[in-house]
């Protein structure tokens, strides 16, 4: 059995220029945890495969396509692959999503 607390995982250099850590990498799937401090937001981007959010903490605004959606934690979001998405944390907490990219992606997000 493996664990890892988040603690424990780096985190680790993104684009977006948020906390970002990888939690589970493998040739079928990666989970990667966030946080978004008040005012932060990702860049909008593209990813080649299809991505499930979970709210962990906090509430927030996902965008994916030409949808937008006020989430709080407990929430399950569907993102398909190669649709343009991005979250904002417009709050005055912290927000903390887990995203899994199923399958593990192949080519690089792309920054729009």
């Amino acid at each position: 059995m493996h664990t890892l607390h988040i603690s424990q995982a780096e985190s680790r250099k993104n684009p977006h220029g948020v906390d970002a850590r990888k939690l589970y990498d493998s040739e079928h799937a990666m989970v990667t945890h966030i946080t978004l401090h008040p005012g932060e937001q990702l860049k909008r981007h593209i990813t080649p495969v299809d991505v499930y959010f979970y709210v962990l903490e906090g509430h927030g605004t996902i965008e994916i396509g030409n949808e937008t959606r006020e989430v709080t934690a407990d929430t399950l979001i569907d993102s398909p692959a190669k649709i343009p998405h991005c979250w904002y944390n417009h709050s005055d907490g912290i927000l903390r999503v887990l995203v899994s990219k199923v399958p593990r992606p192949k080519e690089q997000t792309k920054i729009l």
